[in-house]
């Protein structure tokens, strides 16, 4: 797996981390038992602080999704994918949700957002 991050993402970049990884787990790209970067190796290619790695690492471990093995690194737990997915699905809801009521707020009318959503996809 090929970790991306951006500075110019309102994320910070260890919600980047684990948005990646759980998108990895929903799509199959990682597995259970696969294997992590381990968090001095992820800091040192995304050249960003182990401290960032390891919240990340943390965090994806607190929510049971990954688990670490003393000495040896961080491996991806058995995981009921589909509850992984409705939780990302019910996220994109909310964010679109908020999409719409702004685009609402700058006085757009559901055609117009179509519209845009419809160009948004096509120039994905």
């Amino acid at each position: 797996m090929q970790f991306v991050v951006s500075g110019q993402s309102t994320l910070p970049i260890y919600e980047q981390i684990i948005g990646q990884v759980k998108t990895a787990i929903v799509t199959g790209e990682l597995k259970q038992g696969d294997m992590l970067p381990s968090i001095r190796a992820l800091a040192k290619d995304l050249q960003i602080s182990v401290i960032t790695t390891k919240r990340a690492y943390e965090e994806l471990e607190r929510e049971g999704l990954i688990f670490s093995v003393s000495g040896k690194g961080f491996y991806v737990c058995e995981q009921n994918t589909d509850l992984l997915r409705e939780k990302k699905l019910a996220m994109a809801e909310r964010h679109m949700l908020d999409c719409i009521r702004e685009c609402r707020e700058a006085g757009m009318e559901r055609e117009d957002i179509m519209e845009m959503v419809e160009v948004l996809l096509d120039s994905e």
